[in-house]
């Protein structure tokens, strides 16, 4: 299903870059351009990313280093 008709940005896709470590709709955007047309899909990209887990977010709401901590797991 089309998460953005703008761009032809599917669920799919939006979900994929959440996995690859996107975690917020800005982040979706910079690797999409989904969201950065219209604005329309901008809500939805939250519900899909709301849903899955996000190491980043679960490190900062630790209050926790992001970024050198996901370099020291990978």
């Amino acid at each position: 299903m089309y998460v953005c008709s703008c761009f032809g940005v599917t669920e799919a896709q939006v979900k994929r870059h959440a996995e690859d470590g996107a975690c917020t709709p800005r982040q979706i955007a910079s690797a999409c351009k989904a969201g950065t047309d219209c604005g329309s899909c901008v809500r939805r990209i939250q519900a899909i990313l709301g849903r899955g887990a996000c190491p980043r977010r679960e490190l900062a709401e630790r209050g926790r280093p992001v970024l050198s901590e996901l370099d020291e797991a990978a």
